[in-house]
């Protein structure tokens, strides 16, 4: 007889309910749609429990409301916990579930299995719990999530982290990522397979990269720099010598260096090559242009080498890239 295990989700108010009754439907349903489908007993691999701080109803941030079956200090000896998105403001809903974080170092002392979708990291970290540990949230929130939580070892690429017994998930729909990825810790990958065949989901998907953007990156107080980051948007197409690029701002190249990193976290030739590829993933998305030319006017030479670097930023290929973010390749 294959083992149960206890799952519970922790509900607030705000929190993105998807996140919730997707990952709810996921686990509930292993074992049994595939059985379903094929004539076969279903056998249930989950019990999946929802809490809230009082045992009433949590109202989401699309305006759903959902039922809980208990507090959340009455979670009946789980195996995991997994804290959703926070779909509304992240500094209200850090204050407004203080009353959360010791229950989450509780589960954690426990030996208990944390999860987290999106911003819900946010929680995980305010409570202590991703403390010199790898971690993952929405790719829009790395930057906020860096300043506040400078000990924790961020991997905003990443779709799933997984340090120890913690887990997080990237941004958004990444929760059904993060579901395929515990159900097969918890029952195999056979399990973990049929369910997402069940489902119509992709597995194994490892990056956010392709997803993310790096205008955050000019939320800085540097004129110059930022005066720097105009001209490069102005330029991509040429080819740009770092020290030309200082004489030019009347900075020396050791200054520039230090001021550009202070400012963007990057070094001048890195963001610049992380401005180019976001230029070339436009010009995939709303041309038809060959690589060829993308790759010309996006300031290189040779196609191949480019490809490379695009891949080493987005996690795909050029080609994969177009494919799946070119309105024109999605119509019948």
């Amino acid at each position: 007889m294959d083992p149960t295990f206890k799952v519970s989700i922790i509900a607030f108010e705000q929190a993105l309910a998807t996140a919730i009754t997707g990952v709810m439907d996921l686990f509930r349903m292993a074992g049994v749609t595939w059985a379903r489908i094929h004539d076969e007993q279903p056998r249930p691999r989950f019990e999946v429990t929802l809490a809230t701080p009082d045992g009433g109803p949590c109202h989401c941030v699309n305006g759903v409301t959902l039922s809980a079956h208990c507090r959340w200090q009455d979670i009946p000896e789980p195996d995991l916990i997994i804290v959703p998105t926070i779909g509304g403001d992240i500094d209200q809903t850090l204050a407004r579930n203080a009353a959360l974080l010791p229950l989450l170092k509780q589960w954690h002392q426990e030996g208990r299995d944390l999860a987290s979708n999106c911003t819900g990291a946010f929680l995980l970290a305010e409570a202590g719990i991703l403390t010199d540990r790898q971690a993952t949230t929405h790719w829009g929130y790395s930057e906020l999530f860096s300043q506040r939580y400078p000990q924790v070892q961020l991997k905003p690429r990443q779709l799933i982290t997984s340090d120890g017994n913690v887990f997080c998930a990237g941004g958004g729909m990444a929760w059904f990522d993060l579901g395929l990825f515990l159900v097969e810790r918890y029952c195999g990958a056979d399990t973990a397979r049929t369910l997402a065949r069940a489902f119509v989901m992709d597995m194994g998907r490892q990056s956010q990269a392709a997803y993310g953007n790096i205008h955050a990156r000019r939320l800085h107080q540097d004129p110059t720099i930022a005066a720097i980051q105009d001209w490069f948007d102005q330029h991509l197409g040429e080819s740009i010598g770092m020290d030309e690029i200082a004489e030019q701002f009347h900075l020396s190249p050791r200054t520039f260096k230090r001021r550009f990193r202070n400012a963007t976290g990057d070094s001048p030739l890195a963001y610049l090559r992380k401005l180019r590829v976001e230029q070339a993933r436009r010009l995939l998305e709303q041309t038809q242009l060959p690589l060829g030319r993308i790759t010309e006017a996006v300031g290189y030479e040779d196609v191949s080498s480019f490809s490379r670097l695009f891949r080493e930023e987005t996690g795909m290929t050029p080609g994969a890239y177009r494919s799946r973010f070119h309105p024109e390749k999605h119509r019948s």
